[in-house]
């Protein structure tokens, strides 16, 4: 069985359908939804299989969306249709394997059995034995820059099949609609299509390479790569070469302003930070925390599930904040933050109750509603028709003892210690 005829194997396929509907995901160019691609595909998927096979299969345009950057300014990705997504993942799914055994051991993004929280144990670890100069690598627009003539040479040294690499051309080259326009594609591969996690870990396997040949630590996470060394003399000597073999060999570009020569105090990784431990008057060993940072965008994610203008039940907000909850800690689950937790969850606390607040509204609602959750008649009274803010009254010993977190449990509510005491360090 050929390359291609394994790509389009009615198994493979199959696969493949299952995780474009799993992931669920927008419309594309074409506006056609993950629920429509079924009834499509029976209809047209014999006329596109033959197109495929024949080399006359034309992807269409990805659909160009502009999402801020955590550092500031916009990225741009490219949505793909709906059946192109089910064509890209069947190519993933086939070539993964292949290059799979070719990436090497620490390069953590994108692949089976690996994650972030891998990469920073392995940041973790290089600090610790005493590679204490990072350079803090930042390749500027990778996704908008990759040559793609160098990326299909790099394709060619393991595919043989020329339908599968010219298919792969035609995805790289496919314009993107931006504003109305479609753009055409003469570099780089669009970032948010299933194909291309697998091409940057293809392109930036040549750097992964260069640093073993140099024996040096590093880490990368898709690209975003760090390198551990001992003086900062070898860093500055580093840097310079690493710099030269990016921009003359895989013909990118290194951002200078934002790559730098870091101590793990100033360093940052995937959203965690370190912090050295003082023990017996002495500096010990690197420990992690959450980059303060992530705390800021936490609490504006919170606000917005827990705005008091949002079209949303207590139920349905509880839901939501529970979800968050456990996917936050989930990934920030190797950092020590107790006591960080325990004045976030206090502040959640407080935002919950200002929205039962407000959905009392009216002061003769909320001092029934005193009544009900056993306060006398006459404080009811008096608080239903406070003149404070709500903000004040949801902090005030009223609101805390009559919703207490015991009764917000019974609503739902799973607070952030809860979630990190279950998963914390597992």
């Amino acid at each position: 069985m050929g390359l291609l005829d394994e790509i389009l194997s009615k198994s493979n396929l199959t696969r493949a359908y299952d995780q474009v509907v799993r992931n669920h995901g927008s419309a594309g160019t074409d506006r056609m939804q993950v629920s429509e691609l079924k009834r499509y595909l029976q209809m047209r998927w014999g006329e596109i299989r033959s197109e495929i096979e024949h080399g006359n299969y034309q992807p269409q345009p990805v659909l160009g969306i502009e999402i801020p950057k955590r550092s500031g300014g916009k990225r741009l990705l490219g949505i793909p249709t709906v059946t192109d997504r089910m064509i890209q993942q069947a190519i993933n799914q086939v070539l993964s394997p292949i290059w799979e055994p070719e990436f090497s051991n620490s390069s953590f993004g994108f692949r089976p059995g690996r994650n972030a929280q891998q990469a920073v144990k392995q940041a973790q670890t290089h600090i610790n034995e005493g590679y204490q100069v990072i350079i803090d690598l930042d390749l500027q627009s990778f996704f908008d820059m990759v040559n793609q003539d160098y990326l299909m040479s790099l394709l060619n040294r393991k595919i043989k099949d020329r339908m599968v690499l010219k298919l792969i051309r035609k995805y790289l080259q496919a314009g993107i609609l931006v504003n109305g326009l479609i753009q055409e594609r003469s570099i780089g591969t669009p970032q948010g299509s299933p194909l291309s996690p697998l091409l940057s870990n293809i392109m930036l396997t040549e750097l992964d390479k260069e640093l073993e040949r140099r024996g040096l630590h590093f880490v990368r996470y898709a690209d975003d790569c760090s390198i551990y060394l001992k003086s900062k003399r070898a860093a500055w000597r580093v840097k310079r070469s690493i710099t030269r073999f990016i921009e003359t060999k895989l013909k990118l570009k290194v951002n200078q302003k934002k790559t730098g020569i870091r101590r793990p105090v100033t360093f940052n990784l995937l959203g965690y930070a370190f912090v050295s431990t003082f023990k017996r008057g002495e500096w010990g060993k690197y420990n992690l925390r959450v980059n303060p940072a992530r705390f800021d965008q936490l609490k504006d994610r919170i606000r917005q599930v827990t705005r008091k203008t949002s079209p949303m039940t207590f139920d349905e907000r509880i839901r939501e904040l529970n979800s968050l909850t456990r996917g936050w800690v989930n990934y920030f689950k190797l950092a020590t933050m107790w006591g960080k937790l325990h004045e976030l969850d206090g502040w959640v606390r407080n935002r919950l109750r200002y929205c039962i607040w407000k959905q009392w509204k009216r002061p003769n609602r909320r001092r029934r509603a005193f009544i009900q959750l056993g306060v006398d008649p006459d404080h009811a009274f008096a608080w239903a028709y406070c003149r404070h803010s709500g903000w004040f009254i949801s902090q005030s010993p009223m609101m805390t003892t009559t919703i207490p977190l015991e009764r917000l449990k019974q609503r739902g509510y799973i607070s952030f210690e809860e979630v990190y005491s279950k998963i914390a360090h597992v």
